[in-house]
């Protein structure tokens, strides 16, 4: 085929659309169905709808060939897992007696089953739950849902390409089953899951797809010789069946590496690959295994995961490269758009023309089908959109938002010293402990409190004007002080003001600094039903005004226990936003620490001896490949210690982290200087205080005992034997006791329950040390 011809024959695709709708009617709908507000047949039909909605955007807006598969009403490798028949055994009697209940069983947790491990999907901030499987797994195809949300997309008249997590992912990302030997590896059932595939597959040909897509982001990651050879012998095999679709094999966040002569010599019809920040790599090594002949190329050259418009041009010239390398061509996002709002259009608060700047969902759509118009029938097609596309990415580059010479010299004035504590860590101990006087195993929470109706309805009617700032700040006073009553009575050690002031832990600082954006709309899927909306760092940052002191200083005004200052770090501010991609990532995180070590040290000065600085993102934005490893980690730690190391000996600096895979940074841990790090590990039952253990993690640590991410209510004698396993990691000196994450999202009741559990649990376990 000669490029013109491919270029003419040039497609327009995604791999997935955000889920929730464009009013979150998909988590309204689901959090109404588990209050018993919403049956399932109402919930089945508001997801139906909102399928139906997202396709006919994408197929009006000139996508050629829409995904399907990719909705989920929680997450999409439990759907794998459900297509599979991987149900944990606790879990199978909920799924037999009812489907739907089972499934957010697995996903929530009921008070006798502990939900499915949760973390971060690569490098995102999309959590997604963990298969378990053990030597005794045994696998069973259900294509139901897979071949419904294909059969409504085509009953449409649409061309649909259904959309599947791939077998070697799938196993990659599974863990050992509780009961299994740790050293277990999945990876050792792909001969028996790979049938189950197979008839899966041949369930979709049989309801008409013409490909599917098998997403394979696992293999951007290194990979031992045994994995690639796993990942050649399953699409070998799948390949050589005779009843199946086409295969796209996926993969993106990253450069395919040596997995990508793999797959470009296995028996699939097509290839998928990031040409975004991954665009030289993977274009030197199509290129050195002589390009995909006879194969389909779905080329990611728009962003899928930042919300900057695209370089027309520059997409363009890479696109033209490609045609070379390949029978086809096709335009794409970078990787699902899950990853971005929905719609920038919806903005009203954001000046016309720096939304001109900002490509979210539709508009990144509308990107790939120019981008396809242009390679198809020649730039001459598409002149408007580029002269456009050129004076936007102009006004970005010259804006005064993007450029603040006070806060460039100020960084640039960093030294070495600024981002190192005076003293070590012990002589920092003794003072803390000399000035908190703390008991052994003192127990806290990580920050945040409920959020009641009350609070959210005072905030609502502040936004809508119908109540002024004082009321509003008499409610969030309210609150304040319930929540500190609450934890003197409950008998916690270091107590937190509850963050009611606080829509979300980056967007309320973000919406205080300089150079950020906020949206109204611009919500991104965290887990479930649990929406985000990141800010937008969009210029050079700074701190005009504290931002956490007066609330903080209040709190400790009723009471005479150490209120814990509540900040989140630089690194996570950077993670959950989107952040700028017209500067290192180094400098924009030098920004922000700068900011915020102003904020510590007035907190400190107001009286604060203890301040908390989150970077749950820390393990989350580690680079997919080893290599890249040093560098960032490198600048994340030094952000960290920047914001922190300003501080007097004897005021104690705490972090925190979750959800995800903490034995891959415990030596950024250490290297983070923190006085004390609390971590999930509730569902994965104290993993990581043995990762800290055989680190030899000099400082204190608090395991989670109680998940948060689950409506149960841990018994106390749950949290003692957990705390007990704690113990058999970390000293009982250092060892602190406390949630996995914020109480945000849970209700008064079961938060009640759960924390006067976890202390009856310290004290419990506090008297069986004194007896030893």
């Amino acid at each position: 085929m000669t490029a013109k011809s491919a270029a003419a024959a040039a497609g327009a695709t995604v791999y997935g659309y955000p889920r929730q709708g464009q009013n979150r009617e998909l988590k309204k709908a689901i959090e109404g169905y588990w209050k018993g507000r919403v049956d399932a047949d109402a919930l089945r039909a508001t997801a139906t709808e909102l399928r139906r909605t997202n396709w006919r955007q994408l197929a009006e807006a000139g996508i050629h060939e829409v995904p399907t598969g990719d909705f989920s009403y929680y997450d999409h490798v439990l759907d794998t897992s459900v297509m599979v028949g991987a149900i944990p055994e606790r879990h199978r009697a909920a799924v037999e007696a009812d489907a739907l209940d089972g499934y957010f069983a697995m996903a929530r947790g009921t008070q006798d089953a502990a939900p499915l491990e949760m973390t971060k999907w690569f490098d995102t901030n999309y959590h997604y739950l963990v298969p378990e499987l053990g030597p005794d797994t045994v696998f069973t195809a259900d294509s139901t849902k897979q071949v419904a949300e294909l059969g409504q997309a085509l009953a449409l008249g649409l061309t649909a390409r259904p959309v599947l997590v791939g077998p070697v992912t799938y196993l990659l990302l599974a863990k050992p089953a509780p009961g299994v030997a740790t050293d277990f590896d999945p990876l050792t059932l792909l001969g028996r899951l790979l049938p189950v595939y197979a008839e899966v597959l041949a369930d979709l040909r049989t309801a008409g797809a013409e490909w599917v897509q098998l997403d394979e982001p696992a293999l951007v990651q290194d990979r031992t010789p045994a994995e690639l050879n796993a990942a050649a012998s399953a699409y070998r095999d799948l390949g050589g069946l005779t009843e199946r679709p086409k295969l796209l094999a996926a993969s993106y966040f990253d450069r395919l590496g040596d997995a990508l002569p793999v797959l470009a010599k296995a028996p699939v019809e097509g290839l998928a690959l990031d040409f975004t920040e991954a665009a030289a790599a993977n274009l030197d090594a199509l290129a050195a295994v002589g390009g995909l002949a006879g194969k389909r190329l779905v080329a990611g050259v728009v962003n899928g995961r930042n919300i900057w418009v695209n370089d027309l041009e520059k997409s363009l010239t890479t696109l033209g490269t490609l045609l070379g390398l390949a029978d086809r061509v096709d335009v794409a996002a970078s990787c699902s758009l899950l990853h971005v709002p929905l719609d920038a259009t919806a903005e009203r608060d954001i000046e016309p023309q720096i939304l001109r700047w900002l490509a979210f969902a539709r508009q990144k759509t509308a990107e790939i089908v120019t981008l396809a118009k242009g390679l198809g029938g020649g730039t001459d097609t598409i002149a408007a959109e580029l002269a456009t596309n050129r004076a936007d990415l102009a006004s970005r580059a010259g804006s005064a938002l993007t450029h603040d010479p006070a806060v460039r010299v100020r960084t640039a004035a960093v030294t070495d010293a600024d981002a190192r504590r005076a003293q070590p860590y012990p002589e920092r101990a003794a003072a803390q402990r000399a000035h908190l006087r703390l008991p052994l195993l003192p127990t806290t929470t990580i920050g945040s409190f409920p959020q009641t109706t009350e609070l959210r309805t005072a905030r609502a009617n502040l936004r809508a004007g119908r109540i002024d700032t004082a009321g509003y700040e008499g409610r969030v006073r309210a609150e304040i002080g319930e929540v500190i009553s609450f934890q003197e009575k409950t008998g916690l050690d270091v107590l937190v003001h509850g963050e009611a002031e606080r829509n979300d832990m980056v967007q309320y600082f973000a919406e205080q600094l300089t150079g950020y954006l906020a949206t109204q709309h611009g919500w991104v899927q965290s887990y479930g039903t649990r929406y985000v909306r990141p800010p937008i760092l969009a210029g050079d940052i700074s701190r005009p005004e504290p931002m956490t002191v007066r609330w903080t200083t209040y709190a400790q005004s009723l009471t005479t226990k150490p209120v814990k200052g509540m900040l989140t770090g630089p690194v996570t501010m950077l993670a959950w936003s989107f952040v700028r991609d017209d500067q290192p990532l180094a400098d924009t995180a030098r920004q922000v620490a700068l900011a915020l070590r102003d904020e510590v040290n007035d907190l400190e000065a107001a009286g604060t001896s203890v301040i908390q600085v989150d970077e749950p993102a820390l393990r989350e934005t580690l680079p997919l490949r080893a290599g890249d490893h040093p560098e960032y980690l490198a600048w994340a730690t030094e952000a960290f210690r920047l914001t922190t190391a300003g501080v007097r000996p004897d005021t104690q600096i705490h972090t925190h982290m979750c959800y995800a895979e903490f034995g891959d940074i415990v030596q950024a841990i250490d290297d983070l200087d923190a006085d004390v790090i609390s971590l999930e590990a509730a569902r994965s039952h104290m993993q990581v205080a043995r990762e800290l253990a055989e680190h030899r993690y000099p400082r204190e640590a608090g395991p989670g005992v109680y998940d948060i991410h689950s409506p149960r209510v841990p018994g106390a004698d749950e949290a003692a034997a957990l705390l007990r396993k704690g113990l058999e990691a970390i000293p009982a000196e250092r060892l602190w006791v406390n949630p996995d994450c914020g109480l945000k999202t849970r209700a008064w009741p079961e938060t009640r329950a759960s924390l006067e559990n976890l202390v009856t649990a310290a004290r419990t376990v506090r008297t069986e040390l004194s007896a030893s």
